[in-house]
């Protein structure tokens, strides 16, 4: 039978995925040896793994980069997608890039009806199809086996021939000069998104306000709301007024578990 200790053990590594051992003492404000011996009847069972000093749950140990980032900030990307998800209305056409934090959109708008929605992501798409009379267009082109997004020039010449509502982006970096990423195809196919849209969306959480990524997707004057969980840096809140934007903040509520990716 499970102690409280193990139950929130278990907790903490389905929030947050592999920890070290360390951190899971000071979360739990118990000593390095008692996590140990907690951890034995979790291990033995195959319940937890253990490695290099870190422990995670069965599964979570060498996941993809993808599914790692969507239990980052978990509980900050969901209030982002649900603050969005807010000011889109039944009936109305979104464009997504590909993202953790547009794959948390997507999750918020299941209960939406009637949309149209164009991404290069799998998992949005997966996610979205099917549902409530929705349609959902996907770019096509080669796909990354980590996020299942599809980059390069047939994706970019897809999208290219609509016309939305909402052009809604993640983003790999954000400082006064706009927002940025660090791959270049997926700054490209951003960049190109907010194009394609009359009111252009920016949802980021807060970690990534004053990054510097690679390349750069838009600057401020591009881009008319940016919605965040925390306010960012003054010189950042100036610049995305000075461009014209607007800034909204959706503080998240109690943590939560990052929702897996769609399967197909």
């Amino acid at each position: 039978m499970l102690s409280r200790r193990h139950a929130d053990i278990l907790r903490i590594l389905d929030a947050e995925g592999p920890v070290t051992i360390a951190a899971l003492a000071r979360r739990l404000a118990v000593s390095l040896e008692t996590v140990r011996r907690d951890l034995r009847p979790l291990s033995a069972t195959g319940r937890v793994l253990r490695t290099h000093g870190a422990v995670g749950l069965t599964g979570q140990i060498g996941e993809a980069p993808f599914l790692k980032r969507m239990r980052e900030n978990a509980a900050a990307k969901q209030a982002i997608a649900r603050a969005l998800a807010a000011t889109i209305r039944d009936g109305d056409a979104v464009m997504f890039d590909t993202g953790t934090t547009t794959s948390f959109a997507a999750r918020e708008l299941i209960g939406h009806r009637r949309l149209t929605v164009v991404t290069n992501s799998s998992d949005i798409a997966r996610t979205l199809a099917g549902v409530n009379g929705n349609r959902v267009y996907m770019a096509g082109g080669e796909l990354r086996p980590d996020s299942g997004a599809a980059f390069g020039k047939s994706a970019l010449d897809f999208i290219a021939r609509f016309s939305v509502r909402h052009a809604v982006i993640s983003a790999g970096a954000v400082d006064e000069g706009g927002v940025m990423d660090h791959d270049l195809e997926e700054a490209e196919f951003a960049r190109l998104v907010l194009e394609c849209g009359e009111r252009r969306v920016v949802v980021t959480d807060a970690a990534k306000f004053g990054r510097r990524g690679l390349t750069a997707v838009a600057g401020w004057d591009r881009i008319d709301t940016v919605i965040t969980d925390r306010a960012p840096a003054d010189r950042i809140g100036a610049a995305i007024a000075a461009g014209g934007g607007t800034l909204q903040i959706a503080a998240p509520r109690d943590a939560i578990t990052a929702a897996p990716l769609a399967r197909g």
